[in-house]
């Protein structure tokens, strides 16, 4: 399994407009894609086709964030908007 750690960079986290971002790219995919808070409650991942349950990360930026899924493309392109402001 692929895997990336990065760095939240919206400016107020992953909240509704970015989570839609990446649950609209993640379902793109047709492989899953799950999202693990680094030092979250959860040690579970969390469906990244999912905005809802991407907000129940409560990543705030500069927050940790672990992409993974048996697609490295998948992860990369997740991976990569994460880091993004996406609220710029």
């Amino acid at each position: 399994m692929a895997s990336k750690t990065v760095t939240v960079g919206s400016a107020v986290g992953l909240h509704a407009r970015p989570a839609a971002i990446i649950a609209e790219a993640a379902d793109e995919f047709d492989d899953e894609i799950l999202l693990t808070l680094v030092g979250g409650d959860d040690d579970e991942g969390v469906d990244a086709a999912s905005s809802l349950m991407i907000m129940t990360l409560g990543a705030e930026k500069g927050s940790q964030v672990i992409v993974e899924s048996d697609n490295e493309e998948a992860v990369e392109k997740i991976a990569a908007l994460i880091e993004q402001d996406l609220d710029a």
